[in-house]
């Protein structure tokens, strides 16, 4: 499928990679790190997935038992994948994930509700991408329900453009820009 999927000509970006620290709307200092797979990592992101509002759930992620929470991100987790973390303190509040789909990376991003609207799901998106596009990402598509307007707004924003929509779902996609020397 990935060979049918069209991109925007001209790459986006470079986005700044992780960390980066910043202030969401609400005040609160919030630090994205890339993530490295480390056992209190990990540990965060089961505790933020276990808490996750199950109406903020799509396409059967994230998965809702402490078990599958824990297979999923064994899986997201991988060194082919590139993740990025939110933290407030030492709570991780939003995780955006590229997995690899043959040549391109198939983006996913969560943030706990009580975090959205804040500019946190900006900051994950642009950091991830940049990480992604620092570790040889250069093709990243995503799919987003098309009533989602909140969600189709900042992809858009941040770069996406739509590849398809003949669905219920919006397909978007992204060329990057490879980082400067």
């Amino acid at each position: 499928m990935t060979g049918s999927r069209r991109y925007p000509d001209e790459p986006a970006g470079p986005f700044q990679e992780p960390p980066r620290i910043f202030t969401d709307r609400e005040g609160r200092e919030i630090e994205i790190r890339a993530c490295r797979g480390e056992e209190a990592e990990y540990d965060a992101l089961v505790e933020m997935y276990t808490c996750f509002d199950p109406s903020d759930r799509a396409q059967g992620i994230p998965p809702a038992r402490e078990s599958r929470i824990r297979s999923w991100l064994d899986t997201i987790l991988d060194e082919d994948c590139h993740n990025v973390v939110a933290w407030h303190g030492e709570s991780a509040v939003g995780h955006a994930t590229l997995v690899p789909d043959d040549e391109a990376y198939e983006l996913a991003i969560f943030v706990l509700q009580e975090y959205q609207k804040a500019g946190i799901g900006t900051e994950l998106i642009e950091a991830l991408l940049g990480h992604g596009a620092n570790e040889g990402a250069r093709k990243v598509w995503l799919t987003v329900e098309r009533w989602n307007h909140a969600a189709v707004e900042l992809y858009r924003k941040t770069g996406f453009e739509t590849s398809n929509a003949e669905s219920f779902e919006l397909e978007m996609a992204i060329r990057l820009a490879a980082p400067k020397e």
